[in-house]
């Protein structure tokens, strides 16, 4: 099967400040809801954050899978239970060795790892409860790997806002080259200090909710969840059927001014599906997209702000609420610190 390029994400699950699955999420996307934000005063000293995080309980991290226990897992394990079916249909397809796990995130467990540092600091000892696994960027594939019982290959990617459509472009390599019949691929990011602070410090923390294309804009949001997708070479369904990707290293953080990274990883995407798709959670709200299309077309997530345009820029046209278009591929775009760029297109069937 080596060289076949066809990678059908067949199942996906998703948690976030939105609901803590696709079918609660979709309709509050499409509403444009923002009841899921919440006030921090516990993140950046001094400072009240405004974030989009997960509201309902997540599920407890299993005795035998102690040392993974920290809340970015806790979330991957609460959109893993939502796979528990169609993953078990795969490895009874394919057999357990034969399955893989690639999982993006930026953030790991360090909010748990921030808690054990500050225990140190103030005791001299690291707290009982604290294992590397928490915090080590591959511990998060490991977990997942060992939950489910998968013996393939097992890794972690994190190239900042790219990680997770970086993990999804990285299992339609593993499905191509015969390495693997199926991979659990997607990301997860937790809250945490760390992170909170560093963009903090990078003064692009918004006070109030985003509002992009606004003139009264003055910032992002950040947020927290988990989206997965499980991927076989199937020729039906909903597929990955182009990546593009860059790494221009124009700078630590800021991106090429004049965009050739992003433009060299959505052409490369265009090249790639030969149509004459932020991240996992980007990938997941297109395949809603694909998957909730009627004959009457798509419905497309709408644009929130505040209405008020910004004079100084050129600015695209921008979805109403209820807007339908004919059903075909969609694009996605993450770009991340140091020009990690990725693009993904997602279509209704393999071109």
């Amino acid at each position: 099967m080596a060289g076949n390029r066809r990678c059908s994400l067949v199942a996906m699950s998703m948690i976030n400040a939105l609901g803590a699955s696709a079918e609660e999420i979709w309709p509050r996307l499409l509403a444009g809801d923002q009841s899921g934000f919440a006030v921090r005063e516990d993140l950046v000293p001094g400072v009240p954050m405004i974030v989009a995080q997960i509201g309902t309980p997540l599920p407890p991290i299993p005795k035998r899978l102690e040392r993974y226990d920290c809340r970015n897992n806790a979330i991957l394990l609460a959109a893993l239970e939502q796979l528990e079916k169609p993953i078990s249909d795969v490895i009874e397809r394919f057999g357990r060795d034969r399955i893989g796990v690639v999982i993006g995130t930026s953030t790991s467990g360090v909010s748990d790892a921030e808690i054990a540092i500050r225990h140190r600091h103030e005791t001299g000892e690291l707290a009982k409860a604290f294992r590397y696994d928490q915090l080590e960027f591959g511990g998060a594939a490991n977990f997942v790997a060992e939950w489910v019982g998968v013996g393939g290959p097992s890794y972690a990617i994190s190239t900042a806002c790219s990680s997770g459509a970086r993990a999804l472009a990285t299992a339609r390599s593993l499905l191509a080259l015969g390495i693997c019949d199926a991979v659990i691929a997607g990301g997860s990011d937790s809250l945490g200090r760390l992170t909170t602070n560093g963009f903090s410090s990078l003064q692009v923390v918004s006070n109030s909710i985003t509002n992009p294309y606004s003139a009264n804009r003055s910032g992002l949001t950040l947020g927290e969840g988990a989206t997965l997708f499980l991927c076989t070479r199937d020729p039906a369904g909903i597929q990955l059927a182009g990546v593009g990707e860059s790494t221009e290293a124009h700078h630590m953080s800021a991106p090429d001014p004049d965009g050739r990274g992003a433009e060299q990883a959505m052409r490369g995407a265009l090249a790639d599906a030969q149509l004459g798709a932020a991240g996992v959670v980007e990938a997941g709200f297109c395949w809603l997209t694909l998957r909730e299309a009627g004959t009457d077309g798509m419905e497309l997530i709408p644009h929130v702000f505040d209405g008020v345009p910004d004079p100084e820029i050129e600015t695209p046209p921008l979805v109403a609420p209820g807007t339908r278009v004919p059903r075909g591929p969609v694009m996605t775009n993450s770009f991340g610190f140091g020009g990690n760029n990725c693009t993904l297109i997602l279509d209704g069937e393999f071109a």
